[in-house]
């Protein structure tokens, strides 16, 4: 049964891969001792049991035969996979049934009370950025810039987060963890493609880091979603050599499609001293210690 041939619709992949991904053990199922099993993670009988469906129609939806299911079916399924709530949102959103008519996606603004809240934050010796749809990098205060680069001395088409961790050198030296930050911006670029599947610009984006990393392609293929809240991240700074900084996504304004990462450090700790330096000299090589107001449509490249 699971050797047929699959569709390809993403709700059927994103269901064979969270399949994949949960061993019987995980799942609460004998598997019978070593050697038995043909596949490494649940079949899909043991899905459909656990789910409470039957075996047939959960085929007919990870075959993308069945394009659709209730609300109480995904949330089963969800449980079953013990998915988290990013992936169990992300099953829900790939479920719906796409509109007739493709609407073009209205630029995105920074708007004003944000930016006023990044020059607060640079005051504050804390960085500050924000990631729009396709993790366009749409602002960031002089601090983020010293931290991470300087978006704005990019070409407009270059400013944008998963262009940075998977093309830029820089960021393999930069993020003493690279391969988790790799795959966690990857898993939230395919957040953001099934909550936009018609974004010709994100498909173009998911093509052009295809061709050009294999592994974002590797990274890609394994299907994982991934939504950030609050956590930490390990950097290694050519000026302040390693440190540590907390962070917390904020959604600013009235677009849910922007996401406002602040930045902080443990308060009296080495980290914190390297955010102190930091700070000291993005403002004296401003001469202001602030951020620079933007052009129409927020830090260039922003209203694609």
């Amino acid at each position: 049964m699971d050797c047929e041939r699959p569709s390809s619709t993403p709700m059927a992949e994103f269901l064979r891969s969270a399949r994949a991904r949960l061993t019987p053990r995980e799942a609460g199922i004998d598997d019978y001792g070593p050697g038995r099993r043909r596949v490494s993670g649940l079949r899909r009988e043991e899905l459909a049991r656990l789910a409470g469906v039957s075996v047939d129609y959960y085929t007919r939806l990870e075959q993308g035969r069945s394009r659709s299911a209730s609300a109480e079916v995904l949330d089963a399924l969800a449980a079953a996979l013990r998915l988290d709530d990013a992936e169990r949102s992300h099953l829900h959103t790939l479920a719906r049934p796409r509109p007739t008519r493709r609407r073009r996606p209205r630029p995105q603004r920074v708007h004003p009370a944000t930016w006023d809240l990044l020059d607060t934050l640079q005051q504050a010796g804390r960085p500050g950025f924000v990631l729009g749809r396709r993790l366009d990098v749409l602002a960031h205060n002089q601090l983020a810039g010293r931290l991470i680069t300087d978006f704005r001395a990019l070409p407009a088409a270059e400013r944008n987060q998963a262009r940075f961790v998977f093309l830029d050198p820089h960021a393999r030296e930069l993020y003493r963890d690279w391969p988790r930050v790799a795959a966690d911006t990857a898993a939230m670029l395919r957040l953001d493609a099934g909550r936009h599947p018609d974004d010709p610009a994100l498909g173009a984006l998911v093509g052009d880091l295809s061709i050009r990393s294999a592994e974002f392609r590797r990274f890609w293929s394994d299907n994982k979603v991934h939504r950030r809240t609050t956590g930490t991240k390990d950097y290694h700074h050519p000026l302040v050599g390693d440190l540590t900084v907390t962070y917390q996504a904020l959604t600013p304004g009235d677009d849910p499609d922007q996401i406002l990462f602040v930045y902080g450090a443990e308060p009296g700790g080495p980290s914190e001293t390297s955010l102190r330096l930091l700070a000291q000299w993005s403002g004296a090589a401003a001469g202001t210690g602030g951020v620079t107001e933007p052009a129409p449509g927020g830090l260039g490249g922003a209203g694609r």
